[in-house]
């Protein structure tokens, strides 16, 4: 035990710093959003519908992607697949090549670069292919699929002349997509969230001011802020942003909600105090705060001006996303 804790420190030791997760170096996956986030049929529970009549209520779904890659300037190629969950899908992998649906393929140029920005987008038609994955689900659904039935897409990423499907140099991730019986009739589908702006508190200024929420390769002129500062970043919602809805009970009734958003935090170079926010409410009653206090680099971390991207994922618990990208510009000296 002794030897084996003593290998352990060195090991460690020898791994030095790990990389904050909530800074983007290299090529990353930062969020996938799908339009509409979930897809409500209805259904007769005394007469179960044929697969023909699920199939036409069923809509083609849009999914983008929001990917960074800043290590390097180059072309990216992409693919997206369906498959059912369970022994099929193993974390963000389709397993079973029988199983999976290969949905779309494409490339696009430099995502951080490149004007305008490309768009990783790809779409899930409503046919047939949809169905079998549909009913493959259905069997692991729990309660034969009364909450509804999910099933897998599976995204890969990398750089352009790449094999698609080398797990060293190709970024998986997946999302989970949904179909809901509209029981009870109260059930609605979901919107993807949003946020009105950005409030931006820099420290040693007063009051606060809207974070542009434009790419820097698009901005000019972002706001100018000194090395090793905070500044305080707080989503601001509209009204109607938290929508309340019903979700199924084992009893065929429903119970209603409203919808709690998290939002992830990250940035190509500085720090976060925390890199995700929001959530239920919190044990006292109170909700649960949604700022995040973001540091720029020190002063010998900068090699001149440097602009600095913060991308904001907002997220709520019904699979909506929804995503910006601001940035500011972090001096040598104070501007």
């Amino acid at each position: 035990m002794v030897i084996r804790a003593l290998a352990i420190a060195a090991l460690l030791v020898g791994c030095g710093t790990f990389q904050d997760p909530n800074v983007v170096v290299d090529l990353r996956v930062l969020a996938v959003q799908a339009s509409p986030p979930d897809q409500v049929i209805d259904i007769d529970i005394t007469k179960p519908p044929s697969p023909a009549d699920v199939l036409a209520q069923l809509v083609t779904t849009q999914v983008c992607a929001l990917v960074a890659d800043p290590g390097a300037d180059r072309r990216l190629t992409w693919q997206m697949s369906i498959c059912p969950f369970g022994a099929n899908a193993t974390g963000e992998r389709c397993a079973d090549p029988a199983k999976t649906v290969v949905v779309a393929a494409g490339s696009i140029d430099d995502p951080d670069t490149t004007v305008p920005q490309p768009m990783l987008c790809g779409a899930v038609p409503a046919d047939a292919s949809l169905l079998g994955v549909l009913l493959d689900a259905l069997a692991d659904a729990d309660f034969g699929g009364l909450g509804g039935i999910d099933y897998n897409l599976e995204l890969r990423v990398s750089a352009e002349g790449a094999p698609i499907d080398d797990p060293d140099t190709t970024v998986f991730t997946s999302k989970t997509l949904r179909v809901v019986p509209r029981i009870p009739a109260t059930i609605t589908a979901n919107h993807n969230p949003t946020i009105d702006h950005v409030d931006m508190a820099i420290a040693g200024r007063a009051g606060a001011t809207a974070l542009p929420l434009q790419r820097c390769v698009e901005n000019p002129a972002p706001p100018e802020v000194p090395p090793a500062t905070k500044i305080r970043l707080t989503p601001a919602e509209p009204d109607g942003a938290r929508e309340t809805y019903v979700a199924a009970t084992i009893d065929g009734k429903g119970q209603t909600f409203t919808e709690s958003l998290t939002y992830q935090w990250t940035a190509s170079a500085g720090s976060f105090s925390k890199g995700k926010t929001g959530g239920p409410h919190q044990l006292s009653g109170q909700p649960a705060p949604l700022f995040t206090d973001f540091k720029t680099p020190a002063a010998g971390d900068l090699d001149g001006p440097t602009d600095l991207t913060i991308w904001i994922v907002q997220r709520d618990e019904r699979l909506g996303v929804q995503w910006y990208e601001g940035c500011v510009r972090a001096m040598p000296a104070p501007p």
